[in-house]
């Protein structure tokens, strides 16, 4: 799944309630009420309608519409006033639930105030405000409206009946009570579902955050050891390559041509160690008065590929780039990009992975579009278990069965994730093994989101 855009800092004062799609509890709270309110209106036209009809009952038509076009207005105007994101406080949410009952208050003062067995919706409102807002809030709303009951009590436009009997008129006030315990309950189920699938993955992202951050924490503390284990490598490492120069030189390894090959292979093997060393501390800033190597993705991913057919013992391996042709030429051929060490440490791990499992074979595909670069990286091995599928990108999660294992994959997630990409693994269905692609927005590689994070 590609990662939402960012919004532009700049932006934020000016976007609307529903341009922002409920980026926060507070306006699903908002957006929920608003919903509520849209099915308030439509319920209060039909009824309005059936008992001018049916009942024949005379209603200040002209008042009661200037009253439900309010609320149609307030509607549009939560909507799409500009409003900073998360700008819906309880502040908001009150001021939209003394709205609704002033609305509802005008409308029962109009069709016979407390003895309009509509009253009760009243507990609709308060239920809500107990469930949204604060302590204080809510015994606001329990005041307002208990203020309001007892007003529609001695207050209010009676009814012009048609002649019936006391029988007649307490069957339709049961009626009409039938009907507002229905759309009390009905509207509360509604409600309080959804509210609480909000909660579920409001808990839903506070966890999976909480997760985030002790997988961070967790290379917080692998990047520590690595670095120390670094420089505690550079002394042993440099004795030994002066060593093995000083063997070269002594003719009792110098005149042997196959000793004089062993070691030759070993001052390769000492200095590739070297090179690992120094790109962990670089990677954990120990060389930062560098300046960052520009490439293209084409120069990259080519380097990378070479680096590693160069210093891995595989017996075939199979590179394919692909190009969008469908968009500009070569746009993302030659797009400038940042050669992260980090990255290319990344797609090493993934390739070693495929290597261990599959020595005989191992094959790389990339390709760019749409801007963002695609890596997949397939072997020919027994694949991966379900139960690994299930959890892949947490640490020590491996089939190799060896102390520590798991964490290459693990690594390869987080700092996908942080460059705002995805990682996804599954079990090839043709010719077996598995199969792992690296989604990449190429922007994050871009020199000037370099400069930007580094500046």
């Amino acid at each position: 799944m590609q990662p939402s855009p960012a919004i532009d800092p700049t932006q934020r004062a000016r976007l609307s309630l529903s341009a922002s799609s409920g980026a926060t509890v507070g306006q699903q709270n908002m957006l929920q009420l608003i919903q509520l309110r849209w099915i308030a209106v439509i319920g209060q036209i039909l009824t309005i309608v059936y008992v001018s009809l049916v009942f024949k009952i005379e209603l200040p038509l002209p008042a009661m519409a200037a009253v439900l076009c309010f609320l149609v207005g307030l509607n549009l105007f939560s909507l799409y006033r500009p409003r900073k994101i998360g700008d819906v406080t309880n502040g908001s949410l009150l001021l939209a639930l003394l709205l609704d009952v002033a609305a509802l208050t005008a409308l029962l003062y109009m069709s016979g105030g407390a003895t309009n067995p509509f009253v009760f919706l009243y507990l609709l409102q308060v239920t809500i405000g107990a469930v949204l807002l604060e302590a204080w809030s809510t015994w606001t709303m329990v005041a307002v409206t208990s203020v309001c009951f007892a007003f529609l009590m001695r207050f209010y436009m009676p009814l012009d009946l048609l002649p019936a009997d006391a029988n007649e008129l307490f069957r339709l006030h049961i009626i009409g009570m039938l009907i507002c315990f229905v759309l009390d309950v009905g509207l509360l189920v509604v409600f309080m579902t959804r509210i609480n699938r909000i909660l579920r993955g409001r808990d839903a992202r506070l966890a999976d955050l909480r997760q985030r951050a002790a997988e961070e924490d967790h290379i917080v503390r692998m990047g520590l050891l690595a670095s120390g284990a670094a420089h505690e490598l550079g002394t042993p490492l440099a004795t030994l390559s002066v060593i093995l120069g000083d063997w070269r030189r002594m003719p009792v390894f110098r005149d042997d041509p196959e000793l004089a090959q062993e070691i030759g292979d070993m001052q390769a093997e000492v200095t590739r160690c070297k090179t690992i060393v120094t790109g962990i501390l670089m990677a954990a800033g120990e060389a930062r008065g560098e300046s960052p190597v520009v490439t293209t993705v084409a120069g990259f991913l080519d380097e990378l590929v070479e680096e590693w057919r160069s210093t891995r013992p595989v017996v075939k391996f199979e590179y394919d780039y692909e190009n969008d042709r469908d968009s500009t030429h070569d746009a993302y051929e030659h797009f400038p990009i940042v050669s992260d060490s980090a990255l290319k440490q990344v797609i090493h791990t993934v390739l070693d992975n495929a290597l261990e499992s599959s020595p005989d074979w191992v094959g790389l595909s990339a390709w760019c579009s749409e801007g963002s670069l695609s890596l997949s990286v397939r072997d020919r091995g027994p694949g991966f278990a379900p139960e690994m599928l299930e959890h892949i990108g947490k640490p020590y999660q491996s089939s190799k069965g060896r102390p520590g294992g798991g964490l290459g994959l693990f690594l390869v997630v987080n700092v996908v994730r942080k460059l705002g990409g995805s990682v996804t693994a599954e079990n090839a269905f043709i010719g077996g093994g598995a199969l792992v692609t690296l989604h990449l927005p190429l922007e994050a590689l871009s020199i000037e989101r370099k400069k930007a994070r580094h500046g």
